[in-house]
This record gives C-alpha cells, sequence and structure tokens, in this order.
C-alpha cells in the first residue's frame, strides 16, 4: 500500500524534530575569553595585601613610596614567619648568642633560590612585618641574619598615614 503524500510529510517532520539540537559553544567561549581577560586586566592593582595578625601593631608612617611585591617576614608575639609558614620561635631568636640565626638563614636561603634570579647588586628585597614595640636587640639579629642570607634590601612594614586622617596599611 502507498503511502500519501500527507503521511509523508508527516514523517519527515517528525525526523528532523526527533533531532536533538547542538549547543552553540562558540558564543559561550567568546564570552569566557573577554570574562578572562577582564579579570586579568583588573587583578594587577597597586595595593599589596599583607597578611598581618591583629596582635602585630604596626607604626605610623608619612611615607609615600607604594609597597612592592616582595618576600614577607612576620615577627609575631610568639614566632617568626615567612611568607605565613613558621620557621622560628621568637624565643629561641631572642636566646641566640651570635646575631645570625641559622634556621632562619636557611629558610631564607631557600626562597632565594626559588626565585630563579640572579641576586640584584643591592640585595634581594625583603619586607619586615613587626610589632612597633619589638626590641631591637632581636630586630638587629632578623636583619643582620637577613642581610647574611642576601636579603640587603629590607623594608619595614608601616600604616601610612592619608590627607584625611585615616590610616591606611602600606608597606
Amino acid at each position: 500500500m502507498k503511502e500519501s503524500a500527507k503521511a509523508r510529510r508527516l514523517k519527515r517532520h517528525h525526523r528532523r524534530t526527533k533531532k536533538q539540537s547542538k549547543m552553540n559553544l562558540v558564543s559561550l567561549m567568546d564570552i569566557f575569553t573577554i570574562l578572562v581577560f577582564f579579570l586579568m586586566v583588573n587583578s594587577s592593582s597597586d595595593v599589596q595585601v599583607l597578611n598581618q595578625s591583629s596582635t602585630i601593631k604596626l607604626p605610623d608612617s608619612s611615607s609615600v613610596q607604594p609597597p612592592g611585591d616582595v618576600l614577607a617576614l612576620t615577627v609575631t608575639h610568639q614566632e617568626i614567619l615567612i611568607n605565613g609558614r613558621v620557621v622560628i620561635k621568637r624565643a629561641v631568636l631572642k636566646a641566640l648568642d651570635g646575631q645570625i640565626e641559622p634556621s632562619l638563614k636557611k629558610e631564607l636561603a631557600y626562597h632565594a633560590s626559588r626565585s630563579g634570579q640572579p641576586a640584584p647588586e643591592a640585595g634581594r628585597a625583603i619586607t619586615i612585618l613587626a610589632d612597633r614595640e619589638l626590641p631591637y636587640d632581636l630586630l638587629k639579629k632578623i636583619m643582620s641574619t637577613c642581610v647574611d642570607a642576601g636579603y640587603a634590601s629590607i623594608s619595614l612594614a608601616v600604616n601610612q598615614h592619608a590627607k584625611e586622617g585615616r590610616v591606611q596599611r602600606q608597606i
């Protein structure tokens, strides 16, 4: 028996509508590419966020020089940390007779070797975050160890006074 023209047309129509439609990924990839570029451009900013515990009270300064992205050495009331990792207890450093602490120097040398770049003539850069009440003899030991490990460009983190009288955190 022959199919009628209407039956063939309906059959053809059902075959066409039965197929799954495919998602157009080109426009979706374009959107994500634009989003990635937008995030990359906006992620580079002039502000450097330092992880600082609330127990450390930085000294105030009227410095206008912007901070750089360098290795951060934090001195808390109990420990000394490099990039958030505990290196030595503060009491051990205080009890040290000499000026150079070996385990701190070893950790600094490790970070210097990881950078993969030769040391500049002025020495590698490091920022020390310490409480304003830190005894000078302890700061001197830390700075001597840094210089001995090749980190001669030492900066101290401070709170920057803004013109309106507010205090901004800066190194």
